[in-house]
């Protein structure tokens, strides 16, 4: 859904309330507003409608693991705001026997076993219709596409999403040539299940949604969202266990600490993920700026 925000507190007397559309806003009849709440998130002072900004949908025979994230940080505080929904849909109701199987041996034998098409098909569907919008369905798997800071980005576009949680040796191959869309890892190495795999999903998406971070620039400034990793952070103490803090930080010269940011935010790529330098074209500054850094180094 569209990020509709409206400035209630601001207009209470108004026939009309003031709907924001990113940067454009338009007067809209009171009477055909939907149902708001507070938008408690740090210095906002308007309202937000209870449509999500992003509608997921996971399939697990655990649903009860994504307590974890509801209920705690920035996902509960997103869905507590209607900017994000998340539904839990369970294989295991979609059964036909008293068992409420959802695996079977797989065909040429071999350890494990193997989830069947039907109940999960049968949640995918059911989670597909629900969600009333166009959706993609995406497979958690070691065999997928590795998840980044460019994949994240290209999946928080998406409205909705169902992400579909393997269990045991996997899924029947079948399911993924009738529904499934696209597969995403978020790793080379093999995890019990896909739900936490699920959960780091939901969690990097739920840091693009507008109004999700106390503030607005922390995305922009996170390890990754530049093609460079994070530059060192500081806090109270000034000192402690005999370190103290670069002074440039308590210098008070904005201009200085953005260029002492920039510079180790270079170094510290440099020094632990250089192969992500080679996919920047650095500006004359920043060259200089990483030769300073490392001339720092000795």
């Amino acid at each position: 859904m569209a990020d509709i925000r409206f400035w209630a507190a601001e207009h209470p007397k108004s026939d009309s309330l003031l709907a924001v559309y990113g940067n454009s806003a338009v007067s809209i009849p009171q009477g055909i507003i939907p149902r708001i709440e507070p938008y408690n998130f740090a210095r906002q002072n308007y309202c937000v409608t209870k449509l999500p900004i992003l509608h997921i949908s996971v399939i697990s025979i655990f649903p009860g693991m994504f307590d974890a994230i509801t209920g705690y940080g920035i996902t509960c505080r997103a869905i507590e705001a209607g900017i994000l929904r998340l539904d839990r849909w369970n294989p295991r109701d979609f059964t036909n026997d008293h068992r409420r199987n959802v695996d079977d041996r797989p065909y040429g034998g071999g350890p494990g076993m193997v989830m069947q098409v039907e109940p999960m098909q049968s949640a995918i569907r059911a989670a597909r219709e629900a969600a009333g919008n166009p959706v993609s369905v995406v497979y958690l798997s070691p065999q997928g596409r590795r998840l980044d800071q460019e994949g994240v980005r290209e999946l928080a576009t998406r409205q909705c999403l169902i992400l579909v949680c393997g269990r045991y040796e996997g899924v029947d191959e079948r399911l993924i040539t009738m529904e499934i869309d696209e597969e995403w890892s978020v790793g080379d190495y093999v995890l019990s299940g896909g739900e936490t795999a699920a959960m780091v999903v939901i969690d990097a998406l739920t840091r693009w949604l507008p109004g999700a971070l106390g503030h607005e620039d922390s995305v922009t400034q996170d390890s990754f969202t530049n093609g460079l990793l994070d530059y060192p952070h500081y806090t109270r103490p000034s000192a402690i266990g005999g370190y103290g803090i670069p002074e440039v930080l308590v210098s008070g010269n904005h201009a200085d600490i953005s260029r002492w940011r920039r510079k180790h935010a270079l170094g510290r790529t440099w020094l632990k993920r250089p192969d992500l330098l080679d996919a920047l074209r650095l500006t004359c500054d920043e060259q200089v700026l990483l030769e300073e850094f490392i001339t720092e180094q000795g």
